[in-house]
């Protein structure tokens, strides 16, 4: 029984803390700016999180949202920003998507309305807000390297490290960690998850690799960019009796943190990020950018290590998703 009691708004009290202390040094203001905010999708928590807190921050700065959503489209996303430029907003945030956003990125450019990103560098960006990529990545990779004891055959999931910068930096570093570990073996090839209903699509591939691998021929089960297919995983592993075998990913969410926080649970490693306070401080550096100040071109918000049950149900209180018993 993977059980969450008492809920609360995610992130809500961070962010809005972040806001009033901001407001309160008097000069941020997006009073009269008509502020462009467009999200590749809102159905994974992550997506759907960095768009909230945009969003908010935004209106709570005064300013006007004018919101498009691509669906999950990498290229309904991009043309999205032709929809803000006709608009003639002020400026935009944008959260995520692929290269199909730079000619657009560029194109806002040069009409002079600056663009801020969310986990997405672009040339043409004014700013980036992100976690830190790198330490995500070697984060997990020792995580799961002392989970094994530091030998072992390991799986990973990575549909996605050659298409999205993000995936590329954090599954590179956690194959660079390992290849410190000569005793560590990642299977080939790479099993490459479908995005559209992940945790199911992961089950089925995961149960065709235990398959494949009897007990004690695999130790650990890594996903390489995300956490939703972990939770099929999860799954698998349990539905399979082969609980032996850990679990680690990467962002974080309350349910995966649930997951991880239960007596015995083969997810064992996890790095949690703050979605809703990245997009809110992208929208805060939009207000300090109109404020004349110089931004630099990254900036990067806390991340959450967690390493084992008692750290997750921390890492779940903390972050303000509730408190699990």
């Amino acid at each position: 029984m993977w059980g969450i009691v008492k809920a609360v708004a995610v992130g809500t009290l961070v962010s809005t803390a972040f806001v009033a202390t901001a407001q309160a040094d008097g000069h941020l203001s997006l009073e009269g700016k008509r502020i462009g905010v467009a999200v590749v999708g809102t159905q994974h928590f992550w997506d759907r999180e960095a768009f909230t807190g945009a969003i908010e921050t935004v209106e709570k700065l005064g300013g006007e949202v004018v919101q498009v959503d691509g669906g999950r489209d990498n290229q309904v996303h991009a043309d999205n920003h032709d929809v803000l430029l006709a608009n003639e907003v002020d400026a935009v945030i944008s959260i995520l998507g692929d290269a199909a956003v730079e000619p657009k990125f560029e194109a806002l450019k040069n009409a002079g309305i600056p663009v801020f990103t969310v986990d997405h560098p672009s040339p043409h960006a004014i700013n980036n807000t992100t976690s830190d990529n790198y330490y995500m990545g070697t984060t997990i990779g020792r995580y799961m390297a002392d989970a094994i004891g530091g030998s072992g055959k390991v799986a990973v999931f990575n549909a996605f490290e050659g298409a999205l910068r993000i995936c590329g930096i954090r599954t590179g570093l956690w194959k660079y960690v390992l290849s410190d570990y000569p005793e560590i073996e990642i299977l080939q090839p790479e099993l490459a998850e479908e995005f559209a209903n992940a945790p199911e699509d992961a089950r089925k591939q995961t149960l065709d690799l235990l398959s494949q691998y009897p007990e004690g021929t695999i130790d650990a089960i890594h996903v390489g960019c995300w956490d939703q297919p972990a939770i099929g995983v999860v799954q698998a592993l349990e539905e399979a009796g082969r609980t032996d075998v850990v679990v680690t990913a990467l962002d974080g969410g309350p349910d995966t943190l649930e997951i991880m926080a239960e007596e015995g649970s083969p997810f064992v490693a996890n790095v949690a990020q703050q979605p809703r306070l990245i997009g809110s401080t992208s929208a805060m550096n939009v207000a300090r950018h109109f404020a004349g100040e110089t931004l630099l071109p990254q900036t990067y918000v806390d991340v959450v290590p967690v390493n084992g049950a008692e750290e997750a149900k921390a890492a779940y209180q903390n972050l303000g998703y509730g408190t699990l018993e």
